[in-house]
């Protein structure tokens, strides 16, 4: 910063000072999402929020904590806990506006503690650029529009309280305190130690050995505790670990190949994220099997030049620009399926808490302007922020509304007619759900799910035959497809056709049982 803009700056960061700082912040965050109060319920959250015994019933307070985040006949091996508790507690006060109102409130909440992390380590400027970056990020409208993407948002609030308590105060009980409430809301939360160890790595905050131990102590404790409470409540369950359609019958190589081919959609979104989209499933995104694919050179091109920017920031001793890039990938790796595959290749929710990292890295990148400069390259990334995140809003209003998004923004892919044959189903239509379950299964023909969719409209239209047919190809996808079972079974049941729940059921039994054929 020049001499002739120092009085400058510090006028505005005496202006700043204080509450001021953060309640720019949140007032930015909540005002950019404000359209959300007036979405409804989509996709997952029918499932996890209207389907839900545990949210219905005040019981489902304490209940949820003996239970897996997905109701049994859904399937998943799944322990969120935590953020099954807070819709719970929604539930108690209102309806669709209550719940997205909570959602903008953890929002602005982790808007204003990004802000609070990078005004600590490198003052007012530093951290209303970060907090203004962070509550304005187009790519975190899945995570707070959506309401089940609260449990995106309550991982980035505790990750940075953790980070907050562990570099800045140093205090193990706060952050082995944040980093337990994380995972109770998300298995992500599980990089929070590995954020902490490269901050000290790099130079920030590092504590004496005894108080470094005391916190691996905590963490191998926190650890264990989890592990032990979440492979005893699921260990029984009847669930599977779900992994990506495109993965499907892939072995290791292809599917590292194509998680590393996946990474131009990654920092796409995290630096120019123009395009959105609410799914990125096959024929929109394919196998890559070869190292040879230009897809997966641009990927490797994307990782080398993060690693020559986190490189550069560590040799010029940039300590906050460091921690920022490296935080991306920590918090990003959990769901990048490099260590294993996941259920998602790519989903905008999930970069909710890797943008910290990116926000951090800018502000204090910003932070290092002349004033002018810094405020001007703020305000634009704000406007520009602020508007696609607002425009982008409405499309969670409900499962129509999405729908049509996929079926305009990703024409290849499969998800765009499956989807709108359910919402047919649902509407009692279901000689077109049939027609659109089978345009689905020509684009992508490896998802059990969209079998098993298509024998539910088989049987509605009393066509046993063709669903049979159908039934033995989802088996010959899925082997005994139990969760698909009694997920559809369900579905069926909450629009009141009994006749074809009993026959999904009858399904599931024959598999189970098959001396009974």
């Amino acid at each position: 910063m020049t001499a002739t803009s120092a009085a400058p700056a510090a006028r505005w960061e005496l202006a700043l000072e204080g509450w001021r700082l953060y309640a720019v912040v949140a007032a930015c965050a909540f005002l950019i999402y404000l359209g959300a109060l007036w979405n409804g319920f989509a996709l997952d959250d029918r499932a996890i929020i209207l389907q839900n015994p545990h949210v219905a019933a005040p019981s489902g307070l304490w209940r949820v904590f003996v239970e897996s985040y997905w109701r049994p006949e859904v399937g998943g091996h799944l322990y969120r806990p935590l953020a099954i508790v807070t819709y719970a507690l929604d539930a108690l006060v209102d309806g669709a506006p209550w719940f997205h109102f909570v959602n903008l409130l953890w929002h602005a909440a982790a808007s204003v503690a990004v802000a609070a992390l990078a005004r600590r380590l490198l003052g007012v400027a530093a951290g209303l650029a970060a907090g203004l970056v962070f509550a304005a990020h187009p790519v975190h409208v899945e995570a707070v529009a959506n309401v089940v993407g609260r449990a995106e948002l309550m991982v980035g609030l505790f990750s940075v309280l953790a980070v907050y308590a562990g570099l800045w105060r140093q205090s193990v009980t706060w952050s082995t305190a944040a980093l337990a409430l994380g995972l109770l809301s998300k298995e992500n939360a599980a990089a929070i130690p590995a954020i902490i160890a490269c901050g000290w790595l790099v130079g920030i905050g590092r504590p004496p050995r005894r108080k470094l131990a005391a916190f691996v102590a905590a963490w191998a404790v926190i650890g264990a505790g989890y592990a032990a409470v979440r492979w005893a409540v699921l260990h029984g369950h009847t669930g599977f670990h779900e992994v990506a359609p495109v993965f499907s019958g892939a072995g290791p190589v292809p599917v590292r190949l194509t998680a590393i081919a996946a990474l131009a959609d990654i920092g796409r979104l995290l630096i120019f994220p123009l395009t959105l989209r609410v799914d990125y499933s096959p024929a929109e995104r394919t196998l890559v099997t070869s190292p040879l694919d230009g897809r997966f050179l641009i990927g490797l091109a994307c990782l080398a030049i993060w690693g020559v920017l986190l490189g550069r920031a560590w040799r010029r001793r940039r300590r906050v620009e460091a921690l920022g890039l490296a935080w991306i990938a920590i918090a990003y790796l959990p769901v990048a399926n490099l260590l294993f595959p996941s259920g998602v290749l790519v989903a905008e929710r999930t970069l909710y808490a890797p943008s910290i990292g990116l926000a951090l890295a800018l502000g204090a990148w910003l932070a290092r302007l002349e004033l002018r400069r810094a405020a001007l390259v703020a305000g634009l990334l704000l406007l520009a922020g602020g508007v696609r995140s607002a425009v982008r809003v409405p499309v969670w209003h409900d499962d129509l509304s999405v729908v049509l998004s996929i079926l305009g923004d990703s024409p290849a892919s499969y998800r765009g007619p499956q989807y709108t044959a359910m919402s047919l189903q649902a509407r009692r239509m279901p000689e077109r759900a049939l027609e659109d379950y089978l345009i689905a299964f020509q684009i992508f023909d490896r998802d059990s799910r969209v079998l098993i969719g298509a024998a539910d409209a088989a049987w509605t239209l009393h066509r046993s035959a063709l669903a049979d047919s159908l039934m033995d190809q989802a088996r010959a996808r899925c082997g005994r497809c139990e969760a698909s079972l009694r997920n559809q079974a369900a579905a069926a049941l909450v629009r009141g056709d009994t006749a074809v729940a009993d026959s999904l059921l009858n399904a599931l039994q024959l598999q189970e049982n098959p001396q009974n054929r």
